[in-house]
């Protein structure tokens, strides 16, 4: 049966996912970028973004994971890019003509957009219906693989906090952000609906996996 997964979400040791005022010159927020610095010095992380080298080892095989067995993904807006309020120009997310998603991924908007065909077999379809409906579409879209709930931080809370997530994979990296979007505000309480089934720690970060209770 399909499954809803997260992989690779980092956060910073004070639990923040992403930095404050996120812009197009600070996709992460100021800041963030350092949560995030991990994943792109592993060899997947780098073929992500068209770039060669990079590490393998334990954090690669974890950024590997990842794809494995996904056939949608779903998003918030935030991660799609930084335009706010009604679609206007030619924005068509972070990752150029070939993003490295190779299936259907599905943006949460308040606002309509015809899907956005790109190369690479990634085909961006914007829901206005929210998160539940994106993630049924899917579901469908996937056709018996699992769909990967891919971020930012409060599209990854509204998900655990609907019950929606089957698998939690946490990254917690050594940095202090002291502001920004912080992941467990104090509405959700992980403990009593998550175990932690494995955790990993490498040279740079600290791997964390949780299933959730059935």
């Amino acid at each position: 049966m399909s499954r809803v997964r997260v992989h690779s979400f980092s956060v910073s040791v004070d639990g923040f996912g992403a930095g404050p005022d996120q812009s197009f010159l600070e996709p992460l927020g100021i800041g963030g970028e350092r949560v995030h610095e991990w994943f792109f010095t592993t060899r997947t992380g780098r073929e992500m973004v068209g770039e060669p080298g990079g590490t393998t080892g334990t954090d690669d095989e974890f950024v590997r994971d990842r794809f494995a067995g996904v056939g949608a993904t779903v998003m918030g807006r935030n991660m799609f890019g930084p335009v706010r309020g009604p679609w206007q120009g030619e924005w068509d997310g972070w990752w150029g003509d070939e993003p490295p998603y190779g299936h259907d991924v599905f943006v949460l908007t308040h606002y309509e957009r015809a899907p956005l065909v790109l190369q690479g077999g990634t085909t961006f379809h914007f829901v206005t219906d929210g998160l539940g409906a994106a993630l049924e579409r899917a579901r469908d879209a996937a056709g018996g693989q699992d769909v990967v709930l891919g971020g930012g931080v409060a599209t990854l809370r509204e998900g655990l906090a609907q019950g929606l997530v089957d698998d939690l994979h946490l990254v917690v990296v050594p940095v202090v952000l002291g502001r920004g979007e912080q992941l467990f505000d104090g509405s959700f309480d992980l403990a009593r609906h998550y175990d932690c089934t494995e955790h990993v720690g490498t040279e740079r970060v600290t791997h964390y996996r949780f299933a959730r209770r059935r």
